[in-house]
């Protein structure tokens, strides 16, 4: 039985794009003769990566190359419809409450900051690539974007750099959650997470994984599922474009 996951950018109010994308990809891939799952695998990310059986999913750029236990092969970039989102590249938002003064980010200097995680590369990597390290006076680690959202918002922390397309989601879908945090500045942008496969999947298998993707991508009868997740394109890429993050990873000492 193979696996497949959607759950990088997979807001509540996104579920059902997620669910008819990969109903989309699904049929491709049965069209050429590629048994692929019913259904979404929702356990975490992490988990799904690890998993020998894994068709499809999508990764993080810092995990990907700096975790030697993962197995994965990047099969296609995405390009995301949101500001300052080049092509097959994306960035942070530096956020703090709406109510801070600070005017830059030497202001921000010994304050608390949250991440979501220590080996995310929008949450901690940019970070700390923006601010040249990590100069506060405490990090938090709250395990998703949005509770870093949260943290600012609700006085726990003081900044956080947030995944600009989750931040995109959060303002079009709740944005309740984003009414007490401003963008402060912008991080500088990487290549966007990666669409992989398991690194023993077949190489039959990953050139039709990269048709259906650029398939669906360009099928106008899912316009409203790619507006919904913000996507604009998706086109064949290989895992080599990552050593940029790899790169700034070492830079800025997570790798």
């Amino acid at each position: 039985m193979t696996v497949a996951s959607l759950g990088m950018y997979d807001h509540p109010a996104q579920g059902w794009a997620n669910a008819a994308l990969w109903a989309a990809i699904a049929g491709h891939l049965r069209n050429a003769g590629i048994d692929a799952p019913d259904a979404l695998d929702h356990r975490t990310v992490e988990a799904v990566w690890r998993d020998p059986d894994l068709l499809l999913a999508q990764a993080c750029g810092l995990p990907l190359v700096a975790d030697p236990e993962l197995d994965l092969t990047v099969v296609a970039v995405p390009s995301y419809a949101v500001t300052g989102c080049a092509p097959g590249r994306h960035l942070s938002r530096i956020i703090v409450h709406a109510d801070d003064d600070a005017a830059d980010l030497a202001d921000l200097r010994g304050q608390v900051a949250a991440i979501n995680a220590p080996l995310s590369n929008t949450g901690a990597n940019l970070l700390r690539a923006a601010f040249g390290g990590l100069p506060f006076s405490d990090v938090r680690v709250t395990g998703s974007h949005r509770a870093s959202v949260a943290a600012v918002a609700g006085g726990k922390a003081d900044v956080a750099a947030i995944d600009a397309v989750t931040f995109a989601a959060l303002r079009r879908y709740e944005p309740e959650a984003v009414a007490r945090v401003r963008v402060l500045a912008d991080t500088i942008s990487v290549p966007a997470l990666p669409f992989v496969t398991a690194r023993c999947t077949p190489p039959a298998i990953r050139a039709a994984l990269r048709e259906a993707l650029i398939a669906v991508a360009r099928d106008p009868a899912l316009a409203a599922v790619r507006d919904a997740l913000f996507l604009a394109d998706i086109v064949p890429a290989s895992g080599q474009r990552y050593g940029e993050i790899a790169r700034l990873a070492r830079e800025t000492a997570l790798a």
